[in-house]
């Protein structure tokens, strides 16, 4: 049987500790106790008797916040820095204002001169033209007053257009109208008498010109066509008119 001794419980906070050597249980309690039944039993150290060391938490280090003197300092800084960028920025798009500026103000000043030279070469041409057709029909008016005060004119005509017959030339005909007649046959009658020429009344030939024909052609000495060629000279196409009167008094229009 069991002593008394050996059911005696164990005391309250050594549960399973082993009796100790020489006792007759001794040989019941030899063994190692797991760890999960010692409990909240910690490791002894040295110095560690009835002394708990708690561990403070490790406090964070937080950097010092800069100083309001700092803080000013570093305000300013970048306010200068961004007066800075601003003024170069503002200096770099005013230059480049001001050559767009220059470029569109020189383009149309470009464009302004030739327009300008545009309508003044129009302007100038326009006055040559007026000019060329006033003096052309100033002409044609005062060679009609001529042919009607000095009718004699058509003889050195007739002159000057049998001349210019080729000397081989043969059967040469001079047609005037008939009231030039008689004035060239008397004007002219040594040059109608060296080529063998001879005189033609044509009403169809206006008073101051002459026709000469002949086997090597035909010279067109007409007021008509003399008239037509100082003209063009000028520029001008103003035919002498076909209907002018034979005799046009003085001051008359054109």
């Amino acid at each position: 049987m069991t002593s008394s001794s050996d059911r005696r419980p164990a005391r309250e906070g050594f549960l399973n500790v082993p009796a100790p050597e020489g006792s007759k249980a001794a040989s019941s309690y030899t063994r190692f106790i797991p760890r999960e039944e010692l409990g909240p039993v910690q490791a002894w150290r040295p110095g560690a008797f009835g002394v708990v060391h708690a561990r403070s938490p490790a406090k964070e280090q937080h950097p010092a916040g800069p100083t309001e003197q700092e803080v000013q300092a570093r305000v300013e800084a970048a306010r200068q820095q961004a007066y800075e960028e601003g003024y170069r920025d503002g200096l770099v798009a005013l230059e480049g204002f001001k050559q767009s500026h220059s470029a569109q103000v020189s383009a149309r000043v470009g464009q302004l001169v030739q327009s300008f030279d545009a309508q003044w070469a129009e302007m100038e041409n326009k006055m040559s033209q007026v000019l060329a057709r006033s003096a052309v029909l100033l002409a044609r008016q005062i060679l009609r007053t001529e042919l009607h005060a000095r009718p004699e004119v058509v003889a050195k005509v007739a002159r000057d257009a049998v001349e210019a017959v080729l000397m081989s030339a043969r059967q040469v005909v001079v047609r005037v109208h008939p009231d030039d007649l008689e004035l060239v046959t008397q004007g002219a009658a040594d040059a109608l008498q060296a080529r063998g020429a001879r005189m033609q009344a044509d009403a169809g030939v206006q008073r101051g010109g002459c026709v000469v024909d002949s086997d090597a052609g035909t010279i067109d000495a007409t007021i008509e066509a003399r008239w037509t060629i100082a003209a063009q000279r000028l520029g001008q196409d103003l035919p002498w008119p076909a209907d002018a009167p034979a005799k046009a008094p003085p001051g008359s229009a054109p």
